[in-house]
């Protein structure tokens, strides 16, 4: 497998968990999510509750995909009314 069909692949979220707090935090209530694109993997860690780490995490892959989208980009935009001619109040 190439670099570029690697970059082909959409983002999945892999797992979320319960986790011990990253090194220099505190706290019980850190969860470790992981997403992966084909063999490249981003892991992140999130307080609060395992449902609200989920749907965040979700919401991360999403906008990842998003912006993979060759659809995305800017549009051209056209002029509806004609400008004023200079002089006219």
């Amino acid at each position: 497998m190439t670099w570029r069909s690697q970059n082909n692949e959409p983002f999945t979220l892999i797992s979320v968990e319960k986790s011990e707090p990253p090194d220099g935090n505190q706290g019980a209530d850190w969860v470790h999510y992981r997403i992966a694109q084909g063999p490249n993997q981003i892991s992140g860690f999130r307080r609060g509750s395992l449902a609200a780490a989920r749907k965040a995490a979700k919401e991360i892959v999403a906008n990842l995909n998003e912006r993979r989208s060759p659809k995305r980009g800017r549009v051209q935009l056209t002029q509806s009314r004609k400008p004023a001619k200079a002089g006219t109040a």
